[in-house]
């Protein structure tokens, strides 16, 4: 049994372009906040900081890696 080793990375939405999807910084995979199939991706976690978003956390589907998403700060704008 091999143990794959879970890599973490952190996305900030403000350096995205177009509207909000990205590439997996891992595998380059692409990831759509259109895509609500879960096939490419799920969601792990939503933090809220006071009454706004404040991060997501994704899983890639694909290497496994854990994406936390930041720059939800402009949506309360």
């Amino acid at each position: 049994m091999s143990v794959q080793e879970v890599m973490f990375f952190v996305v900030n939405l403000l350096d995205a372009e177009g509207r909000g999807e990205f590439k997996c910084p891992r595998c380059g995979v692409e990831i759509s906040p259109d895509d609500t199939t879960e096939n490419v991706y799920k969601i792990l976690d939503v933090a809220m900081k006071e009454d706004r978003l404040d991060k997501v956390i994704l899983e890639c589907n694909k290497c496994g890696s854990r994406i936390h998403l930041t720059g939800f700060n402009l949506l309360a704008k």
